[in-house]
């Protein structure tokens, strides 16, 4: 495929989901299919929650396009993945499912993409000296790793534009590692989802009619993605094995690319257990809620968390251009992925508790965040609002 197929793909994934996402705004208030507020949540009236079935509606048109540029069969088992994934989180929208019946859904999916063909987690790529690892390891880590991804972008879904925003971004940094390994397939899934991401992340963010989450339905399918971006990228006949030199770290990649999310999860379970409470039961722990305390406008937590994470990635990307060794780019990636949840959360909720002079510097960036009342927020929301103004 030519660079420009990818974007028609892009495109024709982009204007499906701006198509249809007004009439799925309708359904999901009609049937009041709506996130409600609650002491947990940040939002103060109910807010529709299909906008997952927006962007799986502009994917799978996409898909329609892309099945003529190469054999649709190899789409097949990660589309039925994330449409699986679809189904169970909307579900849990409407119905709230246990968080039992999710977890062992999640293990089925994941189940079904590895013996579905699209591989598993089955080689190192030389960390710490490490190659291909037996079945009996790579199948069990492969699932452990792909419903911890899952749930980890799950878990960022708190704030307006930071779980499509920050999918986006992951999006384009797989897309392009795709693109310079000659995956044709991950390349054009990354171009598809984030096409059909971008009309529901101005809705999501600039919205005031027409806003809408993505609801699990769309956070899960969005993990189910990540998860196969990595495993794509870790099996032992990744393309990126062709093209990439022997100090190019495949997991310090991936991992820098899911860095705020996976740490951020690892935090808050953390914490939990050691509360003497249930991993996944729901707090206001999250990094998300801890800027949103300091001040943060949900503009400026969103772009705090996702430009945190381009860091990570940029700075990965210098100690391998560097020529910096695996192992040492894993720590680098480790270390400012702890820095910057762990570390920050434990900053800002100090500085929140004290008062001080810290605490006022960080409210005083906060509140800079607030640009919901400029020209040029007001004036993008008037076009994203322009087809609702009859509702």
């Amino acid at each position: 495929m030519d660079k420009i197929d990818y974007l028609v793909l892009f495109v024709a994934a982009m204007l499906s989901t701006w198509w249809i996402f007004r009439d799925i705004h309708r359904i999901a208030i009609l049937k009041n299919i709506t996130d409600n507020p609650d002491a947990r949540k940040l939002q103060k009236v109910p807010v529709p929650c299909l906008g997952g079935v927006a962007v799986f509606f502009g994917i799978i048109m996409a898909l329609l396009i892309a099945g003529i540029e190469f054999e649709a069969s190899k789409m097949f088992t990660i589309v039925c993945a994330f449409t699986l994934m679809l189904c169970i989180g909307t579900m849990d929208d409407i119905l709230s499912l246990s968080p039992l019946f999710r977890f062992c859904m999640e293990v089925l999916i994941i189940m079904l993409l590895i013996y579905g063909g699209s591989g598993y987690i089955d080689n190192f790529h030389g960390l710490w000296g490490v190659y291909s690892i037996p079945d009996w390891i790579a199948i069990p880590l492969t699932i452990f790793a792909c419903v911890g991804i899952i749930n980890a972008i799950n878990l960022i879904d708190g704030v307006n534009g930071l779980c499509s925003g920050y999918c986006i971004m992951a999006c384009i940094a797989f897309g392009t590692v795709a693109i310079w390994s000659g995956d044709q397939k991950s390349a054009s899934f990354a171009a598809i989802f984030t096409g059909a991401l971008i009309p529901f992340f101005l809705h999501n963010v600039f919205g005031n009619k027409s806003k809408m989450f993505l609801g699990d339905g769309g956070t899960l399918m969005m993990g189910t993605i990540m998860a196969y971006f990595v495993i794509s990228m870790l099996k032992s006949d990744s393309a990126l094995t062709f093209v990439a030199d022997d100090n190019f770290g495949f997991i310090p990649f991936t991992l820098a690319v899911l860095a705020i999310p996976i740490f951020d999860m690892l935090r808050v379970m953390t914490s939990r257990i050691l509360r003497g409470t249930s991993p996944f039961s729901p707090d206001k722990t999250h990094l998300h809620h801890m800027l949103f305390q300091c001040r943060f406008s949900h503009v400026g937590t969103t772009m705090t968390e996702i430009l945190g994470n381009i860091f990570i990635v940029a700075v990965w990307f210098a100690c391998w251009r560097l020529g910096a060794s695996v192992e040492l780019q894993l720590y680098v990636v480790i270390l400012l992925g702890l820095l910057g949840t762990f570390g920050f959360y434990r900053y800002g909720a100090a500085m929140e508790k004290r008062r001080g002079a810290g605490w006022r510097v960080l409210s005083r960036i906060g509140e800079r965040t607030h640009v919901e009342h400029t020209k040029w927020f007001e004036w993008v929301t008037r076009i994203v609002d322009k087809r609702y103004e009859a509702e």
